[in-house]
C-alpha cells in the first residue's frame, strides 16, 4: 500500500465506517476469515463462565476453500466460503444463480470478477 492508498484508507474509514469496508474490498485488498460470497466474518461476543464473569471471544465463521464450478463460463473457481454458503450454493443450484441474485458489497474483489464475467456472458447469449 502506498503512502497515498493509505491516506485516501484513512480518511475514507473516519468518514463512514460501510464507505471504508466496501471502499477496502474493491481496491483489491483480501480481508482474512471472511467469506467470499456472503461476506460472512467474525463476531464478538462474550465467553460465560459458571460464576457469570463475562470475558471477551471472538466466534469466527466456519470457512473451507472449495471448487465451484460456473457452468455458464464453463470454468471452475477455487473460493474460500463458509458452510453456509456452500449449503446456499446447493439450494439455490449453483454458483452462477447465486452470484446473479447476490449484493455487490457483499461479495469480495474475485467474486464480483467473476460475477461480471457471468453478466458479460449471459447478455452475450441473450443478443
Amino acid at each position: 500500500m502506498t503512502a497515498e492508498q493509505a491516506f485516501l484508507y484513512i480518511a475514507r474509514s473516519r468518514a463512514d465506517p460501510q464507505v471504508q469496508r466496501s471502499a477496502f474490498l474493491r481496491e483489491g485488498f483480501t480481508m482474512s476469515r471472511r467469506c467470499e460470497l456472503t461476506g460472512v466474518g467474525p463476531m464478538i461476543g462474550h465467553n460465560v463462565s459458571h460464576s457469570n464473569i463475562k470475558t471477551k471471544r471472538r466466534f469466527l465463521p466456519a470457512l473451507a476453500p472449495a471448487s465451484l464450478q460456473s457452468d455458464a463460463l464453463g470454468q471452475t473457481f477455487q473460493l474460500k466460503i463458509s458452510n453456509a454458503a456452500r449449503r446456499t450454493l446447493d439450494f439455490r443450484g449453483g454458483l452462477d444463480v447465486f452470484l446473479v441474485k447476490a449484493r455487490d458489497e457483499q461479495l469480495s474483489p474475485r467474486a464480483l470478477k467473476i460475477k461480471r464475467q457471468l453478466k458479460a456472458k449471459l447478455a452475450e447469449a441473450a443478443a
